[in-house]
């Protein structure tokens, strides 16, 4: 499949190493489920009795997951310069 028929869902950033936010709503729908997840998190285990390191853990978890769907369904990560 060559990069024409490949659906981008996160564009690279124009400055810098990464990506920007996406350009299609299956993008923004990984974004809000990520969101929602780490606020589920955070209530979890910063409720009642505080367990800061399984929320820092989960964190981590959660956000190793969001990099691969952005590696993914994104553009090549490289270092950008402004307009290529």
């Amino acid at each position: 499949m060559n990069n024409e028929e490949r659906k981008v869902w996160f564009p690279a950033k124009r400055y810098g190493w990464g990506w920007g936010p996406p350009t299609c709503w299956q993008g923004w729908v990984v974004i809000i489920v990520f969101y929602l997840l780490l606020g589920g998190s955070l209530f979890l285990f910063m409720r009642n009795k505080p367990h800061p390191a399984l929320f820092v853990i989960s964190t981590l978890i959660l956000s190793s997951l969001l990099i691969g769907v952005c590696y993914l369904k994104g553009e090549k990560p490289r270092w950008r310069w402004g307009r290529d």
